[in-house]
Order: structure tokens, then C-alpha cells, then sequence
């Protein structure tokens, strides 16, 4: 069987694999790191999130969303409405841990430019999280932002520590410099 690959147009192939697009990438990765980042950092400070009343804020946050399960067309699906109640209640302090880190880890990793497309994959991870959870706020506009991010992710970092790191560490299918193998 002949494999046959696919050319991406010129128009996608600048916009998304260009480094001379990369300039537009830091604008927009800065822009949605920094989102991230205060938000995680407004929940770090905040006792019902981190503390010794962790849990509290999602907890109440959850609640409300198990709300908007119920009515004809409801806001939250019942699917996730049973992960709410199911999983992410009972362990809640567990789950405001995991979400002010993470978001505290995506806004570093976006500002700095390392490992972009990852962060911006868990980003976009968080944020249908929060739309499956029927909220709205920023979230449809960061999630679209994200998906860009993430198929720009080869120039999206150019401008920051992908630049450097992803030589040295390369990808799953080339290696870096510092996984190639010298020859004698």
C-alpha cells in the first residue's frame, strides 16, 4: 500500500509553521497565559481553594452545576452531572488542588513558552471542563484561542523556552540532541 501525504496549503503552512508568524503566536500564548495564570493565582490566595477550607469554592461551584442537569434542555449534561456528584463532590478538595495548580501551570508554561501545545491542551482540557459544567465567561473564547495554539504548536513557542528545550528533548517521532544516539 502507497502512502500518500497530504500538502498543507501555504496559507495554514505560514500561519501555523512559520517562525515569521511567531510573533503573533507570543501575542496571543502571553495573552491566554496570563488569563491562566491569574486566575490560578486569585485561587491560590483564596482559603476556599487552597487551605484550610480547600474545596469549599469548587464544592459550591459543583453544586451549582448539578443544578442545571434538571428541565428539558438542561445546561449541564447528565453524564457529566454523574461525574460531578459521582466523582469530582466526594473528592473535592483533591479536585481545587488539581485546578489551581493546573491553572497555574498552564499560565507559566504558556507565558514561558515551554512545552506550548501541551499547556495549551490542558488548558483547553480545563475549559471544557468548565463549559461541560455550564459555565460560560471567557471560556468558549480561551478554549478557541488554545485550539489554535495547539496546531501552531511547532512556532507557537519560538519566541520563548520551546525554542531551546525542544531541540534538546525533541519529539516522539525524532529525538533530540540529547537522546540521539553518537555514532563511532
Amino acid at each position: 500500500m502507497q502512502t500518500v501525504e497530504i500538502q498543507e496549503p501555504k496559507f495554514a503552512r505560514f500561519i501555523f509553521a512559520d517562525t515569521r508568524f511567531a510573533w503573533f503566536w507570543l501575542i496571543v500564548r502571553l495573552y491566554v497565559g496570563y488569563e491562566w495564570l491569574i486566575a490560578g493565582w486569585e485561587k491560590l490566595v483564596n482559603s476556599a481553594w487552597v487551605g484550610g477550607h480547600a474545596g469549599a469554592a469548587i464544592s459550591g461551584f459543583l453544586s451549582g452545576a448539578l443544578q442545571k442537569t434538571a428541565g428539558a434542555h438542561p445546561d449541564v449534561s447528565s453524564w457529566y452531572g454523574y461525574f460531578v456528584q459521582h466523582v469530582a463532590l466526594p473528592h473535592a478538595a483533591l479536585f481545587s488542588y488539581i485546578i489551581v495548580f493546573g491553572e497555574i501551570a498552564v499560565g507559566a508554561g504558556l507565558i514561558l513558552g515551554l512545552f506550548t501545545g501541551i499547556a495549551a491542551f490542558f488548558g483547553t482540557f480545563m475549559n471544557l471542563n468548565y463549559l461541560f459544567a455550564g459555565t460560560v465567561s471567557t471560556n468558549p473564547l480561551m478554549l478557541l484561542l488554545q485550539l489554535f495554539i495547539i496546531l501552531a504548536w511547532r512556532t507557537a513557542g519560538w519566541f520563548g523556552l520551546d525554542r531551546y528545550f525542544l531541540r534538546k528533548l525533541g519529539t516522539p517521532w525524532q529525538p533530540g540532541n540529547l537522546f540521539k544516539k553518537e555514532s563511532k
